[in-house]
This record gives C-alpha cells, structure tokens and sequence, in this order.
C-alpha cells in the first residue's frame, strides 16, 4: 500500500478479524503493523470466533526450508517414489477446517518465504489440499521498524496486504478492563494516550519519548504488549520493594514512562478499597483527584459481580457525573465482559433512566 494512504485505510484489530471471518477462506491477507500491538493474538480471537476450525500457529522466524516439508519414500506397484510430509504445525493433514497463522513472514528465509507461497495462494502444500473452509493469514512488522521485514513483489502480488493499526488508548482501556490489567496501568493510560501512538505519526522521536522510534535507540518503550507485562508486575508490587519495581518497570516501558507509572502507582495504592466500598458504600472514601475517580471506575469495570452492584451503584450516585459516565460508556461497550450482569441490575437501570441525558445524541 502507498506509505500516504496506508495510515489512512488502516484497520482496527475487530476490523481486521472481520475481514478474515468474512473471506479468509478464500484469500490470504497480511497484517503489518507496529510492533507489540497485538497481531499474534490474532489467532485466538479468530478462533473463538469460529469455534469448528482448529487454530495453526506457524512462527517463521524460527523455520527453515525443511521445516516445511521433508520427503520420504513411497511405493506404488512396485517402483519407488518421493512423497512430502507436511509439518505439523501447518495442519494441512487435518482434513478438518483450520485456521493458519503465518506469523512473522516478513522476517522469514526467503526460501520459507517463497515454500509458503503456493499454501498462501492455493491452499496447497505439496500433495495436501486444506478443507475449503480453512482460513490463511499472516502477519509481520511494519518494515520501517527496522528489524528486517521485508517481501519479494511477487510474493506480495499473491497476497493481500493491509496495515493494521495502533489500538488508541479508548480501544486499549476496553480490552484492558476485560482482561486484568491493574486500575494504575488503565488509569495511567486514560492520562497518556499518546503512549499508544504509531512512531509513523511522529517525526522527532524527542516528541514522543514513550515509544519505539526507528531513529531513535530506546531498550524499553511502551507497547499494548509491554503495558500487559507492566501489569503483571505491578500487581505484585505488595511483595517486593519500590526499587526493584522501579527496576522492572524501566526494563519493561522505558525510563520514561516508568518514572511517570509510579505516580500512579502510588495514587493507586491510595484508593478506597473495594471492601469499604462494598460494606459502607455511604460513607467510603471518595478520591478528590480525577485520575483516582477514574482507577476506581476501571478498578469496578473489571471486577463487579452482582452481589456488590446495588453498594457500588450507591456509591457511584456520589462521584462526579464525568466519573458515572465514565463507569456507565464502559458497561456498554460492545464485548464487555460483566454487560449482562450490571445492565440487569435493578439500580442500575434506575440509574440509567434517570441520566438518560448522558446518552442523548447531540442537538446542532
């Protein structure tokens, strides 16, 4: 795609499984995209989609031609011959529907490159057709990341090939509310958006010292991938001492963006806990600060089940409308993990039909 328009027709990561749903048996799209931002997890939500194929994840960097096939003999009415036997990893020998992903094909062996071009084009691997059903994808980095992706023209030529995008810190916070990631993260990112941003979309890296910038040499920086890992080690941060959490946090997001986490970090550790707000929804301690009334949100989003919704819905009635709305937009994204059991509480629709000016469309 031409480098002017290909930011421009960028895809989303629910955009891109789309398309794959759609017609992914029948062509095989590459996804380049900055690094980190999720395109190996491609496969999975793919195949939670699409429960009946089976999920095939071939990794390119760590193959060579004769990881692909290997001959052995055969015989038929008497005179030898050669057959192939296809890697396991590939699945072609599923006779079932399968979901391939070729990950890192740009950082492939061009002789790995050019054996899976006939399977990325025919569904072909030496005498092993796939189920007409079987989905083909891959995926590698943007090549001027620098780190080695590169493809032939006639390889691109048997392929279509798409940018996917960054996921903005609105798409970020959604997936990250669903899937663990500590209140002091989210709320760090609701403060930083523009730590997600594409080093595509800024030209002095000294604009933007949170991430990766090819011109630039950075050991650590931020990614929706390095975010998930800083997480994890900051929900751990009860068990070991400040510096070597600081530590870790620079080795895993960069200096920059380390020495910004921790002042959330410390306002995280400041927040009502959750059984105050459970037990004495009237009376537990309500953070003056609008990034702490945010981690509060993102703290219930994550983790409300029905037997404390009526103490949390008394205790939103006190935060500022800007914080219930927050809690409220976040209930009704689409995939949101605990929708059905906040939008069938009887508070909650009281509530909701009580602020149903927040979701009136705006009058010109």
């Amino acid at each position: 795609m031409s480098p002017t328009l290909a930011p421009t027709y960028a895809l989303s990561f629910a955009q891109a499984i789309n398309a794959l749903r759609l017609n992914g048996h029948k062509r095989t799209t590459l996804f380049e995209g900055d690094m980190g931002i999720g395109k190996s997890s491609m496969l999975s939500a793919l195949a939670a989609e699409m429960p009946e194929h089976t999920p095939c994840y071939f990794d390119c960097t760590t193959k060579d031609l004769g990881d692909i096939m290997i001959p052995k003999l055969a015989d038929a009415a008497g005179a030898d011959y050669v057959t192939f036997a296809t890697n396991e990893e590939l699945g072609v020998h599923i006779n079932k529907p399968v979901i391939i992903m070729i990950d890192e094909y740009g950082k492939a062996n061009p002789m790995v490159q050019n054996a899976l071009l006939r399977l990325m084009l025919e569904r072909k691997l030496g005498s092993y057709t796939l189920h007409p059903d079987s989905v083909v994808f891959a995926t590698t980095n943007l090549g001027a990341e620098g780190v080695g992706d590169m493809l032939k023209p006639h390889a691109r030529n048997r392929i279509t090939v798409v940018r996917m995008r960054k996921p903005d810190a609105e798409e970020w916070l959604h997936w990250g509310v669903n899937n663990g990631i500590d209140p002091s993260v989210l709320g760090w990112i609701k403060d930083t958006p523009h730590a997600l941003q594409s080093f595509t979309d800024v030209k002095n890296p000294q604009d933007n010292p949170y991430i990766y910038h090819p011109r630039e040499h950075r050991d650590a920086f931020v990614t929706p991938r390095s975010l998930e890992a800083a997480s994890d080690w900051i929900k751990q941060r009860d068990r070991m001492d400040e510096h070597t959490l600081t530590a870790l946090l620079i080795g895993t997001i960069g200096a920059y963006a380390a020495q910004d986490m921790a002042a959330f970090i410390a306002l995280a550790d400041k927040l009502p806990s959750l059984e105050s707000i459970k037990k004495n929804p009237e009376t537990a301690k309500l953070p003056d600060d609008p990034s702490a009334l945010c981690m509060v949100v993102y703290r219930t989003l994550a983790t409300i089940d029905e037997d404390w919704i009526d103490a949390w819905m008394t205790y939103l009635e006190r935060m500022q409308t800007e914080a219930q709305a927050l809690f409220a937009n976040g209930v009704r994204v689409s995939g949101y993990a605990r929708q059905a059991v906040v939008m069938s509480n009887n508070k909650f629709q009281q509530w909701a039909l009580a602020h149903r000016y927040m979701y009136a469309p705006d009058k010109k």
